[in-house]
């Protein structure tokens, strides 16, 4: 939404409208905090002044959207539940605000920890100073969140992203412009591995965010993530394990030896990854992580 034109607006009449979509929120189970948060993105507002409700005396204020913009997209927040991330077209993620769409998933809080997995793994092998400064890929990069995480976190390291989906690829992309880390990252329209085949046997490391919900559960999910975030960033297919499959099968031909393998994955198919990259035979070292809530969701492994 950065590239519109400011709109104004009276403190008053945005008072107005904040009180009218908190009442709207409680009454369809929306979190109120997602208007506050809503009016930091789109009109400057910080929590204090939202706090205070010291902004109602303001003469004009500038917003990304106008009034009726605004109005429209709440309403489609509480009766199409549409995520408000997608309505800012933003989403804080790290020390970053990253820009979203529906072309994208949105980067879950528990998935930077991916970043943390991936630095320690680094400094903890041997060759350390060989995977800090190595080639680095970003599977499924999608908003490129993992990429430039991996990105800010190794400053010697050369991130190569990858995303099937060009609408994604030029959200991803225009949030590396963005946080001026253009430089450091390539991007690839393709399939997992394929773009990157003249790498073959030189990756420090892959970290990948694969699409792992089986597809009967899809259904099941929040009507703001089935409803509203692509299916091709959630379908891992009957079992859900269709694309770490893939990941673990291929990924030994790119990776040198002592590379590092991290995907996140679902609650409940921890044992399922570990008996495939067991059974693939090309990995050591494997081992199982939990998020922050006990869940076991994230597989890191060393190619032998």
């Amino acid at each position: 939404m950065a590239e519109q034109q400011p709109k104004v607006v009276s403190g008053l009449q945005l008072w107005q409208w904040r009180h009218r979509a908190i009442l709207a929120a409680g009454a369809t189970d929306v979190p109120r905090v997602e208007v506050d948060w809503l009016l930091q993105e789109v009109a400057g507002l910080d929590r204090l002044a939202l706090r205070l409700e010291s902004f109602k005396d303001r003469p004009q204020m500038q917003m990304d959207l106008s009034l009726e913009e605004l109005d429209h997209l709440w309403q489609r927040r509480l009766n199409d539940r549409l995520p408000v991330q997608y309505i800012a077209g933003v989403t804080s993620w790290r020390r970053f605000k990253i820009a979203v769409s529906s072309a994208v998933l949105i980067p879950r809080p528990e998935t930077e920890y991916l970043i943390d997995l991936a630095v320690t793994a680094a400094a903890s092998n041997g060759a350390k100073e060989l995977l800090r400064s190595g080639h680095w890929a970003d599977l499924g990069t999608g908003s490129g969140a993992i990429a430039l995480g991996l990105a800010d976190a190794m400053p010697e390291a050369i991130i190569h992203a990858v995303d099937y989906s060009p609408e994604a690829m030029a959200i991803a992309q225009t949030n590396a412009q963005n946080l001026h880390l253009a430089e450091r990252i390539r991007f690839y329209q393709g399939s997992w591995w394929e773009p990157l085949s003249s790498l073959k046997g030189q990756f420090s490391g892959m970290v990948s965010n694969p699409p792992y919900i089986p597809t009967s559960t899809l259904p099941t999910l929040q009507p703001e993530v089935f409803n509203h975030e692509p299916h091709l960033a959630l379908d891992g297919g009957a079992d859900g394990l269709d694309c770490i499959r893939h990941l673990i099968t291929i990924s030994p031909n790119y990776l040198r030896p002592g590379g590092v393998w991290l995907i996140e994955m679902m609650a409940g198919q921890a044992e399922a990854v570990r008996e495939l990259l067991e059974a693939q035979g090309s990995y050591c070292n494997i081992s199982i992580h939990a998020d922050l809530a006990g869940i076991e969701r994230f597989a890191l492994a060393y190619r032998s």
